[in-house]
């Protein structure tokens, strides 16, 4: 007998079907809570299943997010066996049925079916470490995203109050800007007060900087104040909303700083991430990203799957005769490392920093290739090379 247990996994619960053999169900399927009272129901009906047919049995189960989770550590405490596929994988399974019926019951029946169909390969557990700097990075590009957004209504409320305030410092979202302009709102605060006052403050918010620059400072803030064109008066809920966005501002600045310095350490014991950062155009929050979304080097065996993982593999389409000649990327890997290597192939071709990179782009233009035909030549280029280097350790002085 080879039994199988799908599991079809939702958020908080299961569905559980069994199958002693191919074509052989066992029972009604059923579902557990994700708590440890229900998981020890379903550890008492796998060892069930394994005094029925006397192995035990493999789990298979799709991957939903973080929803799996409590279960992948139930089946791992208890040396069980499991294979995570693909949803894809399984969509495609149950299209071959001639009737449309959509259910929990019916997905985990599907999973055991697939079980026997495909040659499926059990799940390759992924490193702590790896696990902890992909969940950071993504934390940090989420941050960044809502930081982004706040920048933008930052902006455009300064637009309406205060306008003028943009040439005043050369980073408008610098900390010391910031607390400048929640300090003084608007250009009558700023005319209330004097130059040198405002020296002082400005040279206090930032004591890195010579007394010179902070009096600089103040002088243009004190003529941007005289040419502003917007009363205060007319405009008091634009003024607690700038306040409020000011404070958003800070506040996402030292979370992301804090990220930074939690990436940098977690990063800096990685081997393979030192070895990415070897090839120019490659940052370290780019080599970061990379590293972690790609896991363990040992989960591909040919450059064309990690190709594959990430998305720019081209679609192919044939039919009879017919084959197409214009064919867009898959993008059916992971979106964050397709992203990053995206902008790591273009940070390597500005300005050269990447000859190798930048003569391939230049050779791919010159067939006359467009520019994004052009650049995801480069990323499966730059695909091929970080799976070389990975596998054999080496950095990319040691390769060229």
């Amino acid at each position: 007998m080879n039994p199988v247990v799908g599991l079809d996994v939702s958020s908080g619960e299961s569905e559980v079907q069994a199958f002693l053999d191919k074509g052989k169900p066992y029972g009604k399927s059923f579902k557990v809570s994700h708590t440890n009272e229900s998981l020890e129901v379903l550890f008492h009906f796998l060892r069930k299943i394994e005094n029925e047919s006397g192995q035990k049995p493999t789990v298979i189960l799709e991957a939903t997010g973080h929803y799996h989770t409590p279960v992948i550590q139930f089946l791992e405490e208890h040396n069980y066996l499991y294979i995570m596929v693909n949803p894809l994988l399984s969509y495609q399974a149950k299209k071959s049925s001639l009737r449309k019926v959509k259910t929990d019951a019916v997905d985990a029946y599907c999973l055991c079916e697939l079980f026997y169909k495909e040659e499926l390969e059990p799940y390759k557990k992924r490193g702590t470490q790896l696990l902890n700097l992909r969940n950071l990075t993504r934390q940090h590009e989420t941050l960044t995203g809502l930081y982004v957004q706040a920048k933008l209504q930052f902006n455009a409320i300064l637009e309406q109050v205060f306008p003028e305030y943009k040439g005043v410092f050369g980073d408008m979202y610098s900390k010391v800007s910031l607390h400048t302009l929640l300090e003084y709102t608007t250009s009558e605060s700023v005319l209330k007060v004097g130059e040198s006052e405002l020296a002082d403050r400005i040279a206090s918010l930032c004591t890195s900087r010579s007394e010179c620059w902070a009096n600089e400072r103040a002088k243009k803030l004190i003529e941007a104040a005289k040419r502003n064109p917007f009363k205060s008066t007319l405009y008091q809920s634009h003024l607690i909303g700038l306040e409020m966005y000011i404070q958003m501002l800070l506040q996402y600045q030292e979370h992301l700083a804090k990220l930074d310095d939690q990436i940098d350490a977690l990063a800096g014991e990685i081997k393979e991430y030192k070895i990415i950062q070897t090839i120019p155009g490659i940052g370290e929050k780019i080599a970061a990203t990379i590293i972690s979304e790609i896991g363990e080097i040992e989960r591909f065996n040919h450059p064309k799957k990690l190709v594959a993982f990430s998305g720019i593999d081209p679609s192919v389409h044939s039919s009879g005769k017919f084959t197409a000649t214009i064919n867009r990327i898959t993008k059916r890997g992971s979106s964050r490392l397709r992203h990053a290597l995206y902008m790591a192939v273009l940070c390597g071709i500005r300005g050269s920093r990447n000859k190798k990179l930048k003569a391939f782009y230049d050779k791919k233009r010159e067939e006359g290739k467009p520019f994004k035909v052009a650049m995801i030549a480069c990323t499966n280029k730059l695909v091929h090379w970080i799976f070389a280097l990975l596998k054999s350790k080496e950095t990319f002085l040691d390769l060229a």
